[in-house]
């Protein structure tokens, strides 16, 4: 069980941590900390150290440079049941940290605005964020690391039953979750580069296209029942993405493809529409009064 003693917050998204640092200070974790977060912290009563002070280094470059520092990162990889680790840690006097809580600058965020400029994109690419979550993944057999503030709950109820540990298949939960996290904030940085032009203009389809998707379920069997498969999303919503099967068997891949075709098909209409659907094509359509005048009409025509 991995026990937190020390730890390191730094997020963009600010939503629970005062809470969360809280907590970590009544289980007696010492809390590091940067900038504007250290301020939120600090101003609700939470003792932190600044990263500056805890280095002996200032921050540098109006933020740029903060965290790339041994102290931090050797905190954050050396591995805890390796004596040489060990040594050279205890020689340049840097201490381990157990958990890291960072999210990143807001690029997608800010690249949504229609008033962006390539000055602005660029300032909200982090570089120390990323760097900090990917050495703690990598190590996350000594460091619990978290990227979203809806996994502080689950940790915090870990360590009230565990004493003060995490355990090592939430860390490795974690762990994967940083990894899918900076491949999507990755791949949003070169989908948007690659899209501008020489002027400075975007175009639609950028030269790089970095796609991410999550697995919204395995399904009863791929396109015929020897097959396997799986339904994942790509996070945009809409379609059968969002939606909740109510009843009835598990989902193959042929009523994946065929439910999809008919939400696209009365998505097409602003009264209400219903589409009966075999082999991804309709086999009854039709709009009516109301939902249930729309099936009808939609089920006679089948």
């Amino acid at each position: 069980m991995g026990e937190i003693t020390r730890a390191l917050i730094s997020v963009s998204d600010k939503r629970g941590v005062v809470e969360f640092a809280r907590r970590l200070q009544d289980f007696g974790v010492e809390i590091l900390s940067t900038g504007g977060t250290a301020k939120v912290l600090m101003a609700d009563g939470v003792a932190v150290q600044e990263v500056g002070d805890y280095t002996g280094f200032p921050e540098l470059l109006e933020g740029r440079l903060k965290t790339l520092h041994p102290k931090i990162h050797g905190g954050l990889l050396a591995k805890r049941d390796d004596s040489g680790h060990t040594r050279q840690m205890a020689k340049h006097g840097i201490p381990a940290i157990d958990l890291l809580c960072v999210n990143l600058y807001p690029f997608a965020e800010t690249i949504a605005s229609a008033d962006c400029t390539l000055e602005e994109a660029i300032e909200n690419i982090d570089i120390g964020g990323p760097t900090m979550l990917r050495a703690a993944a990598k190590n996350w057999e000594g460091v619990t690391v978290l990227v979203d503030p809806d996994d502080y709950a689950a940790v915090l109820q870990e360590m009230e039953q565990s004493y003060g540990g995490v355990g090592a298949s939430t860390r490795f939960r974690l762990a994967t979750k940083v990894f899918a996290h900076t491949t999507q904030y990755d791949g949003a940085i070169a989908n948007y580069l690659s899209s501008l032009c020489p002027d400075g203009s975007r175009t639609t389809f950028p030269q790089t296209l970095s796609l991410q998707f999550e697995k919204a379920q395995e399904l009863r069997y791929g396109e015929n029942p020897h097959q396997a498969a799986a339904f994942y999303r790509d996070g945009s919503g809409g379609g059968l993405a969002d939606a909740h099967q109510l009843q009835g068997k598990e989902l193959s891949y042929n009523n994946i493809g065929d439910g999809d075709a008919a939400v696209a098909l009365v998505m097409e209409f602003a009264e209400p529409a219903c589409c009966v659907v075999k082999h991804g094509n309709p086999c009854g359509a039709a709009v009516g009064p109301d939902l249930l005048g729309a099936y009808q009409r939609a089920w006679a025509g089948d």
